[in-house]
């Protein structure tokens, strides 16, 4: 198993491939290009986790692929390579951003060093800027309820809070499983200690393993240092399972473990890990029905239904949809560093009208959308677009169709990045399209990767959830 990727940036092909069965030998996926502009266009399809590049190329030089690619992707750890007469431009490199250079002829032993040092650091920080916001609880705005269903909901999330059992929180997509989990672990003693959350429906079998066990130094190719997984990571404090319901059957065995004893192995391990953890899990699935279609563990079941809460769907409870509203606006418009806009009163029965599919998730997206397009700081119904229609076109809500010959939203373009013009037209269609990102990637006309690493971008960004 291979988990860092690097691509290699180098215009010599000895040179190139060198580099490149060199880190393939030591356990990386190493991929090349031949030039800066060729070496883009790769990380537009599929990010890297760390770039070696050469500064002499042809056309696009290593500096300026270096601020290209600092600009687009912050944070990206690159090397750069230089010859004995160019150690000031690689300076001016590190200026830019990249985080370390080697001098040609550069050994396998040079290069082992320089990579592990600069993968244990990345990881170091992406666990510690983890732990950070978790901790904080500054993932997201906070839960929001006036609705008799969402008080109950979170008047028992209170009480189970403090308990130390596991609890099965239960609801459709979208309805803020995971703000009530959050919210049972602000409300419990632990409330001081990590966080921690892991969509279980976004990684295989191995990688889930890994990922919640951690694993030994050589437990796998690429496995170069002991990793510690989300269960220590959260010591002492909570373990969200977001999507527990589809995980494979041996993964629910080893829960099951884990739940009853409290200890585990790392993978590639035999010694034995404890570790105190408060286990809340979450599914939009009938559990019940997985057991008795043979698809869930009968005995995981038991141990996770010892303490249920769900959460009602948004439709089911209107009297929260303003409320929720005016707070994600207030969030975003924080955020983005503007006044906080009123809703025009026609808003209201617009909001209320809707069914909500998407449930609280599609009310925050929408929401954050008028924030971005309404002017003078008041939402009217035209910039309240659900899906792929705009509430105020008519009493239908007719299908609606982005222009730039419409001024609005001609102007509310001109005052925003394009970065985050383009992250809202990705999020609108990944929405639009049901949540299926492969039929969005069709209609923005990108590769299902670039879309998927886009996503993965923006979430270690804390821009999406």
């Amino acid at each position: 198993m291979n988990l860092e990727r690097i691509l290699i940036v180098d215009n010599d092909n000895i040179s190139r491939e060198f580099l490149t069965e060199t880190a393939r030998a030591l356990g990386y996926r190493a991929e090349s290009a031949s030039s800066g502009e060729q070496a883009l266009l790769r990380m537009e399809d599929d990010l890297p986790d760390m770039v070696l590049t050469d500064l002499p190329l042809p056309g696009m030089d290593g500096l300026q692929l270096v601020e290209a690619m600092q600009e687009k992707w912050p944070g990206l750890p690159t090397v750069v390579i230089t010859g004995p007469g160019s150690v000031e431009t690689a300076a001016d490199a590190m200026s830019q951003g990249a985080v370390d250079f080697l001098m040609k002829p550069c050994s396998p032993e040079t290069l082992k060093v320089t990579l592990s040092k600069i993968f244990r650091q990345a990881r170091l920080e992406r666990e510690n800027a983890l732990l950070r916001r978790q901790a904080s609880g500054s993932e997201g705005p906070d839960t929001v309820a006036v609705s008799e269903p969402m008080l109950a909901t979170l008047r028992l999330a209170a009480r189970l809070s403090q308990s130390t059992g596991p609890v099965l929180v239960t609801g459709e997509n979208g309805t803020g499983k995971d703000r009530v989990a959050q919210y049972i672990h602000q409300c419990s003693p632990r409330a001081d200690e990590p966080f921690v959350r892991v969509n279980c429906a976004d990684l295989s079998e191995s990688l889930l393993e890994s990922e919640l066990f951690g694993y030994e130094r050589g437990a796998f190719t690429g496995a170069h240092r002991q990793r510690m997984g989300r269960f220590e990571l959260a010591a002492g404090g909570t373990l969200l399972l977001d999507e527990i319901g589809k995980i494979p059957m041996t993964m629910q065995t080893k829960l099951l473990r884990l739940l009853q004893d409290g200890e585990f192995e790392r993978v590639g391990g035999q010694a034995t890990v404890k570790v105190d953890v408060r286990v809340i899990a979450s599914t939009n699935r009938d559990l019940a029905a997985e057991v008795a279609e043979g698809r869930f563990c009968e005995n995981l079941y038991y141990r996770l239904h010892v303490l249920p809460i769900n959460v009602t769907p948004l439709r089911e409870r209107k009297e929260d949809v303003m409320p929720l509203a005016e707070h994600f606006a207030n969030f975003y418009a924080r955020k983005n560093g503007t006044t906080p806009p009123v809703f025009e009163p026609e808003c209201l029965n617009l909001l209320r009208a809707w069914n909500w599919p998407g449930n609280v998730r599609e009310l925050e997206n929408v929401v954050h959308r008028a924030v971005i397009l309404c002017q003078n700081n008041r939402i009217c119904p035209n910039d309240l677009v659900f899906g792929t229609s705009t509430a105020g076109s008519s009493e239908n809500v007719t299908p609606h169709s982005f222009t730039l010959n419409d001024p609005a939203i001609a102007g509310a373009m001109a005052d925003n990045e394009m970065a985050d013009i383009e992250r809202i037209a990705i999020l609108a269609t990944i929405e639009s399209s049901g949540g299926n990102k492969t039929e969005a990637a069709r209609r923005l006309g990108l590769t299902a990767r670039t879309l998927s690493n886009k996503m993965k971008l923006w979430r270690a960004s804390g821009l999406v959830a």
